[in-house]
């Protein structure tokens, strides 16, 4: 009888961070940093059956123990601060068998809209997608300034805000894809889908001290 293809969420957490040294581990709202995405994916067990972080560090992997998570330990080769977030996916996929979906949650975004997980999933699931991933409308004014002169890029100099062309940002809250693109160095195809999120959430994603002071704010705030 063949093995049933799993969905398996990853949360890759490096113990590196140089803006904010041991971000993942520091405590926001009375959880480490890396905890609130574990707790997330272990709270979807309908759709997620392993929940796994990367890590090289042994304080991470010692907390990613401690509320559930499976740990697969990173290669130095893999862990420099260069080394693209691909790298460590696919080290965990080489490592694990019958594996079908990967969620990949990172910890720098670590809280998301309740039911999102599960609204991403059935988009995706139900679109026949390889791969999905959130977005958020952008609402500012962009420009470049070239010879000291400044060049607006989305706009015409005095238009409104609200009458923008519609554009937005990957905000980084989740994504989705089969494991074949994680095997062949991609986590997004050329068709993926792009899922709208309109969420205090979407605004945060911490790599500086003002991150996670931002975050504490609207965590205190809005999530209960």
């Amino acid at each position: 009888m063949s093995q049933p293809k799993k969905t398996i969420a990853i949360i890759p957490a490096r113990g590196g961070s140089k803006r904010l040294p041991n971000k993942n581990i520091l405590l926001l709202n009375g959880l480490p940093l890396i905890a609130h995405s574990i707790l997330y994916a272990k709270k979807n067990t309908a759709i997620i059956d392993e929940v796994y972080v990367s890590t090289d560090n042994s304080a991470i992997k010692k907390i990613a123990l401690e509320y559930g998570a499976k740990v697969i330990d990173r290669p130095k080769a893999i862990s420099g601060d260069l080394e693209p977030t691909i790298s460590a996916l696919k080290h965990v996929i080489e490592n694990i068998e019958f594996v079908e979906n990967m969620v990949l949650l990172q910890p720098t975004n670590p809280v998301r809209p309740k039911k999102l997980l599960q609204e991403a999933f059935d988009k995706y699931r139900h679109g026949s997608y390889d791969s999905l991933f959130t977005v958020t409308r952008n609402h500012q004014k962009f420009g470049k300034i070239i010879a000291n002169k400044y060049k607006p890029l989305n706009y015409e100099i005095g238009q409104r805000s609200q009458d923008l062309e519609p554009l937005f940002f990957e905000n980084g809250l989740l994504y989705i894809c089969k494991v074949e693109l994680i095997l062949k160095n991609k986590i997004l195809s050329k068709t993926a889908f792009p899922l709208i999120v309109e969420h205090i959430f979407s605004s945060i994603d911490i790599d500086t001290k003002e991150d996670f002071e931002y975050a504490e704010y609207v965590i205190k705030k809005y999530h209960s």
